[in-house]
């Protein structure tokens, strides 16, 4: 037993101070358990309240994308410089350190590879998987308007159910295949039936009309899709406009893994999302890095 003899009776109770309720910072989170928040805040900064997740879940589809040949020569020393990794379970287990202090979002569908029609996705994981890999959030693919959309859906909600049953978070991937528009009209349309069904948080592409409507129907998080390869002004200027335009973040893959200069372009990404930083300017700072990279280089 503690020796209480000693003990004083004056104690600060703080009674004139109200006992604090602080409202969770993520946009239409705030209803969410402290689990599934505890895992939102993770992946998105809290006081920026964005991200920068970096997309490397490729080779589920697509075999051995250029750049990810050697995910542990390519994509660690990218690793400290992410808020959260988007990626396989596989690539997790064979490639990442177990040190590695990021938010995990694990790729959570799949079947069909590239030969194949892609919306003929099916849930690819276990939960319990994910709970021994620490994940925050599960991936998967939704196919509106594509040949097995419906499935897709259904995979939605099954994971959003096994999500919330155990405190995961669940982002809903917008795709947009061969014969689906990318404009503003069918995003809308994609990422509010992801969140009407559940989905935590949206990733989809950005589109230079209407991307503000996109974000603003949307009832959670937006995060932009980095898509195809583009000059790096290009690319940050597209995150700038899309976190102007209400996205949370952005999550980039070959924007960042095939950039001439990787560690400086994803430092310069993080510039833009969580400084607003002008294009420009970070796009003078991703130089700066490459030719002290490269100055480093010759030295050795």
């Amino acid at each position: 037993m503690p020796d209480v003899d000693g003990a004083s009776d004056t104690k600060d109770f703080h009674l004139e101070v109200p006992a604090r309720n602080e409202a969770f910072f993520l946009k239409g989170s705030g209803a969410l358990g402290w689990g599934l928040q505890n895992r939102l805040a993770r992946i998105f900064n809290p006081v920026s309240g964005r991200t920068v997740m970096l997309a490397f879940d490729h080779g589920y589809f697509q075999g051995p994308t250029t750049g990810l040949e050697r995910m542990d020569i390519t994509i660690v020393p990218l690793v400290p410089y992410a808020d959260a990794l988007m990626l396989t379970r596989g690539a997790l287990r064979s490639s990442i350190p177990s040190a590695a202090p990021n938010a995990l979002v694990l790729r959570a569908s799949g079947g069909p590879s590239i030969l194949k029609e892609l919306s003929n996705e099916q849930i690819a994981m276990d939960i319990e998987d994910a709970i021994r890999l620490n994940a925050s959030a599960l991936a998967v693919q939704v196919f509106i308007g594509g040949e097995c959309e419906s499935q897709s859906v259904h995979n939605l909600t099954r994971l959003v159910d096994l999500g919330n049953r155990y405190g995961l978070a669940v982002l809903g991937v917008t795709a947009v295949g061969k014969n689906m528009t990318r404009d503003a009209k069918y995003l809308r349309l994609a990422c509010r039936i992801s969140a009407e069904l559940g989905a935590h948080f949206v990733k989809t592409y950005y589109v230079s009309e209407g991307f503000e409507t996109v974000t603003a129907s949307c009832p959670v998080p937006v995060v932009m899709a980095g898509g195809k390869k583009l000059p790096e002004l290009e690319a940050l200027t597209m995150a700038h406009r899309a976190v102007e335009e209400g996205a949370a973040g952005v999550d980039m893959g070959r924007n960042i893994f095939q950039s001439e200069a990787p560690v400086a372009m994803i430092q310069a990404v993080r510039k833009v999302v969580h400084e607003r930083l002008k294009p420009q300017h970070a796009y003078d700072f991703f130089q700066t890095l490459r030719r002290e990279a490269k100055a480093e280089v010759f030295a050795k």
